[in-house]
């Protein structure tokens, strides 16, 4: 066998995409907040790209005549469709950018001896670093005062506490015999100490526990309770009332106000501290009933906190000038282009919203008549259709955004899935299927609450049928909702 080298010449042909393209699809992907943070990105890191002020916006400064103030240059903001023709008129305009900035005169930042300090009120209204739990209880064990043996021991038991405040092992695992600065002795003694901690109630190794810890330390007489709890905890996860009120020699009643005063502690204290917090949501589109046209609905994009952008003047017309050197001109052009991309991408994303939502609103009709048990199966590839644009697009232009409406807030996703039909061959979606659920669930007796098969017989009355039982129980765990036997109130 021979090895050796040749040169060879094939033409093929493959997709790549342009840089222009990606940014684009990146564009149309982020939800109206992280919209917002790109553009900043973009003004802080472009020169060339800033914001177009509002008409009447600007005071003039002291200094200036109100004739310097009105004066305006022509408009060379470039638009999606008339970037050739914007840069003729940059070529047109006739007078050099340094005689320009000469009239203009020196930027002077105008500023009162009573105005705040902006960067002083931004800190004082930063929110603090979040603290994690494992921090807090160190903090806290810090001043405790015991033996350096147990304080070792507190120390790694912390260690070895879950967010949700629980002890996650054995205290027998967190004794090394190869280790001298603690004993299991010391581990035992250390607990009950870890266990007095802030929130009330980590350091537990179990439900029961937790909730043994923040009854002792509740300052209220709840010995009945520690009964119910201490002898009974597998029964009453079990909802089975009668059995306990029988053992315990005492009415339902009595047990009922017992889990109602029980119900005030926290079985995952650990989340009190360092709690993951839930992201901001904003309306991407509206949809709003037509004052012109009663019965029709108008659709309109929330751009209000979007600035306008535009390709600064003063840098247009230096990319133009013949004496600038060379890697000047070509640093100004550079950006030209790319702020040039990021409007058209920020144009072509609010068409896009637009155009996806009104083809939403067409197909969803009765939806916004009518509400969520309305919702129609709705693939996208039909708004892909409807609209002209692959079916990536549709969902590039609908992922992590938000529909505001007469119903709420409501993700645009919700507006995709499948479904069945109806008696009447109408169809409908699994939203509107799982929303009837839930209110056929709400309005049942609790005290004999209805199982699977019921609940599928009350759904063939609204003429939703062909449902099997599982999948009844699919969706009601979907919208965690528990079995019958769990949910009846004696």
């Amino acid at each position: 066998m021979r090895l050796e080298m040749s040169a060879q010449m094939r033409m093929e042909q493959k997709m790549k995409l342009a840089p222009r393209m990606i940014q684009s699809m990146e564009i149309l992907q982020l939800p109206i907040l992280a919209l917002q943070e790109r553009i900043e990105q973009e003004l802080n890191s472009n020169p060339v790209l800033e914001v177009e002020e509002p008409a009447g916006s600007a005071e003039p400064e002291a200094g200036q005549s109100q004739e310097t103030q009105t004066k305006e240059l022509p408009d060379s903001s470039v638009s999606s469709d008339k970037s050739l023709e914007t840069f003729e008129r940059v070529d047109s305009l006739g007078y050099d950018y340094c005689d320009y900035m000469d009239r203009a005169g020196t930027f002077r930042r105008t500023s009162h001896d009573d105005a705040p300090d902006a960067k002083l009120e931004a800190l004082k209204n930063t929110e603090a670093a979040p603290k994690f739990l494992h921090e807090h209880l160190s903090e806290q064990w810090g001043l405790v005062e015991a033996e350096d043996s147990v304080k070792a021991a507190g120390q790694s038991i912390i260690d070895f506490i879950d967010n949700r405040g629980y002890l996650s092992v054995r205290l027998e695992q967190l004794h090394n015999k190869d280790r001298n600065d603690f004993t299991y002795d010391d581990l035992k003694a250390a607990l009950p100490l870890v266990q007095k901690l802030e929130p009330i109630g980590v350091g537990a190794r179990n439900l029961k526990e937790c909730l043994l810890i923040q009854m002792a330390n509740s300052g209220e007489d709840m010995s009945f309770e520690e009964e119910l709890i201490s002898e009974h905890m597998d029964d009453l996860l079990a909802n089975n009332l009668p059995e306990i009120a029988m053992k315990m020699e005492c009415s339902i009643e009595r047990i009922n106000e017992a889990i109602k005063h029980m119900s005030k502690f926290d079985t995952s204290p650990g989340l009190q501290v360092g709690q993951a917090r839930n992201h901001a949501i904003s309306a991407d589109v509206i949809v709003e009933a037509s004052d012109e046209a009663p019965g029709d609905y108008v659709v309109r994009l929330a751009n209000t906190h979007l600035p306008n952008l535009r390709i600064s003047d003063y840098y247009s017309t230096m990319s133009k000038d013949a004496s600038l050197a060379d890697n000047a001109k070509k640093f100004l052009q550079y950006n030209i282009r790319s702020a040039q991309w990021i409007i058209e991408a920020i144009e072509q994303r609010k068409s896009t919203m637009l155009r996806v939502t009104e083809s939403i609103v067409r197909y969803q009709r009765v939806f916004f008549d009518k509400g969520e048990l309305y919702l129609k199966p709705l693939p996208m590839s039909k708004v892909a259709e409807d609209v002209g644009v692959h079916i990536a697009t549709v969902s590039r232009a609908v992922a992590d955004k938000y529909l505001l409406c007469e119903w709420g807030v409501v993700p645009l996703r919700k507006f995709f899935s499948g479904g069945t039909e109806d008696e009447n061959g109408s169809g409908l979606s699994w939203e509107a299927i799982r929303a009837k659920l839930q209110q056929i669930i709400d309005a049942e007796d609790k005290s004999d609450p209805l199982s699977d098969d019921k609940i599928r017989q009350k759904l063939e009355e609204f003429g939703i049928k062909n449902l099997a039982r599982r999948t009844i129980a699919k969706y009601r765990k979907l919208l965690n909702i528990s079995a019958a036997r769990y949910r009846k109130k004696y």
